[in-house]
């Protein structure tokens, strides 16, 4: 493997840093290079929230993604969306949560859409919303096989405190569920 870019987004709150984090963090335990940049507004929480990640074999010398190189995103917030989209390469995969999330007809031609209830899979499947960054982590592992599970997992837990492993673990495995139901549908 070598460079792959990837793009969380949401609003402050959601996780979507800790799920950067953690993927900079598993390609560094992995012997590779990690790296994540993040925007966010002002406002802590509400607020429009973008975090690039850089994941490669080699050193990474530059810490931002160009406009039209990242080749996944993931979205929780339509207002995040709609700013940052346009940084996905045409044909890359974005991912976003349909009760949120609102793509246009011309975006739909642009990318390879998938609809995956991530919020709702963290409230309801879960049962504790704040899991959905590793829902999150694990819809995007699994489509772009970014770092090795094993690994990715292990950075998890070590990220998130202890009595919330075994929601974690679940919510890892739902995701990783969800996105192989997805990309099974859309061949």
């Amino acid at each position: 493997m070598s460079k792959t870019l990837m793009r969380f987004t949401g609003v402050g709150g959601q996780g979507v840093l800790l799920a950067g984090e953690i993927f900079a963090a598993a390609k560094i335990a992995s012997g590779g290079e990690g790296l994540k940049t993040a925007t966010y507004t002002s406002q802590v929480r509400g607020g429009p929230t973008v975090v690039d990640i850089q994941l490669d074999d080699q050193e990474i010398y530059y810490p931002y993604a160009n406009d039209g190189e990242i080749g996944f995103m993931l979205s929780v917030a339509n207002v995040s969306y709609n700013s940052f989209k346009d940084g996905v390469q045409p044909g890359g995969i974005i991912v976003v949560d349909p009760n949120l999330v609102h793509p246009t007809d011309e975006d739909r031609k642009m990318w390879k859409i998938f609809e995956i209830p991530i919020i709702t899979i963290a409230k309801e499947e879960v049962g504790n919303v704040i899991t959905q960054s590793v829902v999150a982590l694990a819809i995007a592992n699994t489509m772009m096989n970014a770092v090795d599970k094993k690994i990715l997992v292990d950075t998890m837990l070590s990220k998130v405190p202890a009595k919330v492993h075994a929601a974690n673990l679940k919510a890892y495995d739902l995701g990783e569920k969800y996105a192989k139901e997805a990309m099974a549908k859309a061949v």
